[in-house]
C-alpha cells in the first residue's frame, strides 16, 4: 500500500474512535445512578416517584425531589399497577433493540463517510495530502543534479541544430559576453521536427552543457477540468524559474496547449486558449537578463498559434530533422558503444540500409540486435544481428509459425521475384540488398533495396522506376499464372501515392504542367484527413485522374515486358527463393550475370 494511503487511513479510524470514545464519555457523565429493583418499589409505595420512562427493560424515573434515576426491571406484570396506584407518570418509549455503539454510528456513520471521500479524492486528484489546495501549482519536474548530466556529446545526426543552440548555452554561461555590445539573447527556442529526432535530449543537452537547471514539463500538464488552473500553472511555473535563475524551462509537444486560437468549435473562453493567452503574456513580458530560457518541442510547428512564433516570445526556430547517412552512423555509434559489437558488425551498412530511421528507432535497432544476438548465445553482435533488428524495426517480427500452402509460398516467392528483378534490370532503381519470403508483420514477403547515396531529390526516371519496382509483384505474377492476387494491394498504394505526386506536386505532367493543384491546408480542429481544401474544377480533377492513371498503366506495361524478356531469370531467382527463403543482393547479380 502507499504510504500516503496508509497514513491516511489510519488518521480516519483515529478520529472515528475518537468521536465514539467522546460520545461514551459523555454518555456516562451525563448518566442517572443506577438503583436496585427492590429499592424501586419501595420508592413507588412510599409515594417518592413521580415520573417514570419504560424503554423495553430500561426505566429511567424522577422523584419528587427531582432526583433522577435509572435500573434495568425484569419481567414484572403486576409493575403497570403498581405505579398507576401510587399516582405516578407513566411513559412508554419503543425498544430500538441496538446497542449504544450502532446508534452513535447511524448518527456520525454518514457525516464520517461523507468527509472521508471527499478528502480521499481530492487527494487522488491531487496526487498527495502535502498538495490538497494546490491546483494552481505547476507539475514541472526539475530534473536530478546529481543524474548523469547529458552534454552534445550524447547528440549526434543533427550538427546545425547543434549549432544553433551554443549561443544559447554561451549566454548562460557569460552573460555579461553579450550585454557588454547590447545584444539580447531569444527569449525562447522552438525545436521543430519529426518524433524521435533527439528534441528533448537536445534540451537536455543544452542544459548540461551550461551547468544550469533544467525544468521539464508536458504541454498537456497544464489543462485541468477546472477553469483557470492552466493560467495558474503557467505563472507558477515562470515564477520558479525565476527563483531559480539562471535556468532552462523545457516544455515538450507545445502544440497541446499552443493550437491556433479560434480555430476549434469552442469560445474564447475555453480553459485551452486561456492557458495559451497566459503563456503569451508571460513570454512577452519576460527578460532575458534574468537568465531564464524557454525550450519547447514540437513535431506540428503549422498548428501553432502565430503569436507564438513572433519574435519576443520563440525568437528561434531550430529544424531537428531526420539524420542523414552520416549522422545515422554517427548515432549507431553512440548507441553500438554500450553493447558489445563484433568487428565484423559494419554500422555504414546498416546506416546506408536503413533511410528514414529516427535517432529513437536507431536506438531500439541496436537493442533489438543485442537482445537477438543473446538468444543466439553469441559473445558479441554481428552484422547479421544488425541486419535482423533493422528488417524487425522496418516490417516487424518474423512470423516463420505462419502456416502457408505451398501454392501461397510459390504466388510470395513469383510476387518478390518479380520486385527484385525489375529493380534489378533498371539503372535508376536502387540496387536490391536481399530478396526473402519469410513472413513479417502483414506482409508475406520482402524486398529490400540499398541506395547508392542519399539523394535529397529525385527525377522523373528515379521515380518512373520506382513505380515499375513496385507493380513488378504483381506483373510477375500475371506473366507466370496468367492471373493476380491481392498480395500486390500496398505496392499499388505506394505506386499511386507517388504518381499522384508526380502529376499534383512535383509539375511531371505535361498535360497539367509545373503547377501545385491543393495546398493541402487542413482545418486544425477536424483533423488531418477531413476538411482538406481543393483549390481546383472538377475538369482539372479529372485530368489529374487521367494523368495519374497514364503513368501507373504505362509503368505496369514496361514492368511487365521487362519480366517477359527475363522470364527465365524470373524463374530461376524464384526457385531459388523457394529453397532458401532468402536471396542477398550479390547473389542475385550472380544470378544475372553468371560468370
Amino acid at each position: 500500500m502507499n504510504p500516503r494511503n496508509k497514513n491516511f487511513i489510519i488518521g480516519l479510524v483515529i478520529i472515528v474512535v475518537a468521536v465514539l470514545i467522546m460520545q461514551v464519555l459523555t454518555k456516562k457523565q451525563s448518566a442517572p445512578p443506577e438503583i436496585l429493583y427492590s429499592d424501586f418499589l419501595q420508592s413507588v409505595q412510599q409515594g417518592q416517584v413521580m415520573n417514570v420512562a419504560i424503554t423495553g427493560s430500561r426505566i429511567n424515573g424522577q422523584r419528587i425531589d427531582g432526583s433522577n434515576f435509572s435500573l434495568t426491571a425484569p419481567r414484572d406484570p403486576g409493575l403497570i399497577s403498581v405505579l398507576r396506584k401510587n399516582n405516578v407518570n407513566i411513559t412508554v418509549r419503543p425498544d430500538s433493540g441496538s446497542p449504544w455503539y450502532v446508534t452513535i454510528f447511524l448518527h456520525w456513520g454518514p457525516f464520517i463517510l461523507i468527509i472521508a471521500v471527499w478528502v480521499f479524492l481530492l487527494r487522488r486528484m491531487q496526487g498527495g495530502g502535502n498538495r490538497l489546495f494546490s491546483l494552481g501549482k505547476s507539475r514541472a519536474r526539475r530534473v536530478d543534479e546529481k543524474a548523469r548530466r547529458h552534454t552534445f556529446a550524447d547528440v549526434a545526426g543533427v550538427e546545425e541544430a547543434k549549432e544553433d543552440l551554443v549561443e544559447i548555452i554561451d549566454f548562460l554561461k557569460d552573460p555579461s559576453k553579450f550585454r557588454k555590445l547590447g545584444g539580447k539573447i531569444p527569449t525562447g527556442v522552438l525545436m521543430v521536427g519529426p518524433p524521435g529526432t533527439g528534441k528533448t535530449l537536445l534540451a537536455k543537452a543544452v542544459a548540461g552543457e551550461a551547468n544550469v537547471p533544467f525544468f521539464t514539463i508536458s504541454g498537456s500538464e497544464f489543462v485541468e477540468m477546472f477553469v483557470g488552473v492552466g493560467a495558474s500553472r503557467v505563472r507558477d511555473l515562470f515564477e520558479e524559474g525565476r527563483k531559480n535563475a539562471p535556468c532552462i524551462l523545457f516544455i515538450d509537444e507545445i502544440d497541446a496547449v499552443g493550437r491556433h486560437r479560434g480555430a476549434g468549435l469552442g469560445s474564447g473562453h475555453d480553459e485551452r486558449e486561456q492557458t495559451l493567452n497566459q503563456l503569451l503574456v508571460e513570454m512577452d513580458g519576460f527578460d532575458t537578463s534574468e537568465g531564464v530560457i524557454v525550450i519547447a518541442a514540437t513535431n506540428r510547428v503549422d498548428v501553432l498559434d502565430p503569436a507564438l512564433l513572433r519574435p519576443g516570445r520563440f525568437d528561434r526556430t531550430v529544424m531537428v530533422p531526420l539524420p542523414d547517412m552520416r549522422g545515422r552512423e554517427q548515432i549507431l555509434g553512440i548507441h553500438g558503444a554500450k553493447v558489445k559489437l563484433s568487428p565484423t558488425a559494419d554500422l555504414a551498412v546498416i546506416a546506408k540500409g536503413s533511410p528514414g530511421f529516427s535517432g529513437a528507432d536507431l536506438r531500439n535497432l541496436i537493442n533489438e540486435a543485442a537482445l537477438y544476438a543473446a538468444r543466439q548465445n553469441k559473445s558479441a553482435v554481428e552484422l547479421s544481428d544488425l541486419e535482423f533488428a533493422r528488417d524487425k524495426v522496418m516490417m516487424g517480427p518474423e512470423r516463420r509459425s505462419m502456416l502457408m500452402t505451398e501454392a501461397e509460398k510459390r504466388s510470395t516467392a513469383y510476387h518478390e521475384a518479380g520486385h527484385a528483378l525489375v529493380g534489378a534490370l533498371l539503372p535508376k532503381a536502387d540496387p536490391v540488398h536481399k530478396v526473402t519470403i519469410v513472413p513479417r508483420g502483414s506482409a508475406l514477403g520482402m524486398t529490400s533495396f540499398l541506395p547508392r547515396e542519399e539523394l535529397h531529390f529525385h527525377d522523373r526516371e528515379y521515380l518512373i522506376a520506382r513505380i515499375m519496382v513496385a507493380m513488378g509483384g504483381r506483373a510477375a505474377e500475371e506473366v507466370v499464372f496468367g492471373q493476380i492476387t491481392t498480395g500486390g494491394s500496398n505496392d499499388i498504394q505506394e505506386a499511386t501515392d507517388t504518381a499522384r505526386k508526380m502529376v499534383t506536386q512535383w509539375g511531371m505532367s505535361e498535360k497539367i504542367g509545373p503547377i501545385t493543384l491543393g495546398s493541402g491546408a487542413e482545418q486544425h480542429f477536424l483533423g488531418r484527413d477531413i476538411g482538406l481544401e481543393r483549390e481546383y474544377g472538377e475538369d482539372t480533377a479529372d485530368l489529374v485522374d487521367q494523368e495519374v492513371e497514364r503513368i501507373l498503366n504505362s509503368s505496369y506495361a514496361k514492368a511487365k515486358e521487362l519480366l517477359v524478356k527475363n522470364v527465365e531469370h524470373l524463374h530461376h531467382l524464384a526457385k531459388r527463393l523457394i529453397e532458401n527463403e532468402t536471396v542477398a543482393g550479390d547473389e542475385l547479380q550472380a544470378l544475372l550475370n553468371p560468370a
